[in-house]
């Protein structure tokens, strides 16, 4: 009998398992595929990876202003792929390795629910007391006439394609489909987009949006446009009450994911799914005891650190019986575009929405000496704040450029803690750094 059986080795699963085993728990993994799901294998690292690889042939293309000059740099992207496949690997290791340092057992199979304590997997039956579900999600791939042909794919199959197209059609202007469109345009491929709203990533600022489009100015972006049909090197779609045709080698679909909830046998033990996913309240429990959602497959919060959070408050649930429940107004996005950005908490938008009063402030990220000596003069960054103008509450901090996704997390810290304008003020920041312009950045706003 085991304490703990977790479903799906990804950074939700894998996580859980791992935090349940340093509590000196009996705890079964059972993976598929290979350990760190699809956001080491098929997502967050590979793209990551490769975007990093685009990044450096792009600095390399412009370095000659810092000094340095880089004859006849090119993009290798059979090199690129080896180092990808290299990064993957090494990190499934280290997470096996993970595993058997808290004792967590690893079956590689698929796994499907008998009943709520019981969990089959390639012929055997495992006893457990606790279950916690983490298969994720997949891509999802709209009923559009030609999508099943051998140039149209998903972000699962461009990670491994084995030369450049001259042009690609990215169909879905979400973060997956703007990292794409980043890295294509970087190594220089020409990149059409077509996303049927009026917005490219509508929870993003939208000043930020504009920043980021206009670094990307080669790439065409079609807003508010249907693609009907695709045929071999085309691209149909209805844009302006127009019908119209493109050229493309590749059409990417990046409309979104599906929870990975068929065959696990959630109807059968009675467990609710709703439309986003597996229904669960705020410390990841099911409709049926003892069993437990997690990541994208209740469809809260498609991150991979969401993930890993959720995994954390349902061990602590069963085991620590800590007052510890799932809370999502500071969890940090990023997107990994060139430049990046990065969000936590409520955009000036929302928050009117919501009746919020609030004053904001922003800067430029050449603000920061250190942004400006590395990044040059034409490099587009931002930072912007919310904050409660009762209050003085930190709501929300999204910046744009440089490496924003590695300060994202010092605003989640302050809007989890509830910090005021005046506290952070009094935070000392190392100089020069890029991560000063926070604090710049709100002594913009006036403390009462």
């Amino acid at each position: 009998m085991y304490d703990l059986i977790v479903i799906g080795g990804g950074p939700g699963g894998y996580v859980a398992a791992e935090r349940a085993g340093a509590l000196g728990k009996k705890v079964l993994l059972i993976e598929k595929s290979h350990l760190g799901g699809v956001c080491l294998n098929e997502g967050c690292i590979p793209t990551k990876t490769l975007l990093n690889s685009a990044k450096l042939y792009k600095n390399a293309l412009n370095s000659a202003s810092f000094g340095v000059v880089v004859e006849k740099a090119s993009f290798e992207l059979n090199a690129a792929m080896k180092w990808k496949q290299k990064v993957m690997e090494t990190l499934r290791k280290g997470i096996a390795f993970k595993m058997k340092h808290h004792n967590v057992e690893v079956v590689n199979g698929t796994a499907k629910l008998i009943n709520k304590n019981t969990v089959e997997a390639e012929g055997k039956e495992y006893k457990t007391q606790n279950i916690i579900l983490a298969t994720g999600s997949s891509p999802f791939v709209p009923p559009i006439p030609g999508a099943d042909l051998d140039h149209v794919m998903t972000s699962t199959g461009i990670l491994n394609i084995e030369t450049l197209p001259k042009k690609i059609a990215i169909v879905g202007g979400g973060v997956i489909g703007m990292e794409f469109a980043s890295f294509f345009d970087s190594v220089g491929v020409e990149v059409e987009v077509y996303e049927m709203l009026p917005k490219l990533i509508p929870f993003m600022d939208q000043e930020l949006m504009k920043l980021l489009t206009s670094s990307m100015k080669k790439v065409k972006i079609n807003l508010e446009a249907k693609v009907t049909s695709i045929e071999k090197g085309k691209i149909n779609y209805e844009l302006n009450g127009k019908t119209s045709q493109s050229d493309a080698d590749i059409v990417l679909m990046s409309v979104g994911r599906t929870p990975n909830s068929k065959g696990l046998g959630l109807e059968e033990v009675g467990v609710e799914i709703e439309r986003s996913g597996v229904r669960v309240d705020d410390k990841m429990r099911t409709n049926i005891p003892g069993i437990y959602a997690i990541g994208d497959l209740n469809g809260k919060s498609l991150l991979a650190h969401s993930a890993s959070r959720m995994g954390e408050v349902a061990v602590a649930h069963m085991f620590d019986k800590r007052p510890m429940v799932m809370r999502y107004n500071a969890i940090p996005w990023v997107v990994y575009t060139i430049p990046e950005i990065a969000g936590c908490g409520l955009t000036e938008a929302k928050a009117k929405e919501q009746n919020i009063p609030i004053e904001t402030a922003s800067l430029p990220m050449k603000a920061s000496g250190r942004f400006l000596a590395e990044n040059g003069l034409a490099a587009k960054g931002m930072c912007k704040v919310i904050v409660h103008a009762e209050t003085r509450a930190l709501l929300g901090v999204h910046m744009i450029g440089g490496l924003c996704s590695e300060m994202i997390a010092q605003a989640a810290t302050a809007i989890e803690a509830e910090l005021r304008v005046q506290d952070l003020q009094e935070v000392v920041f190392p100089h020069p750094s890029v991560s000063e312009v926070i604090r710049d950045t709100l002594f913009e706003i006036q403390t009462l």
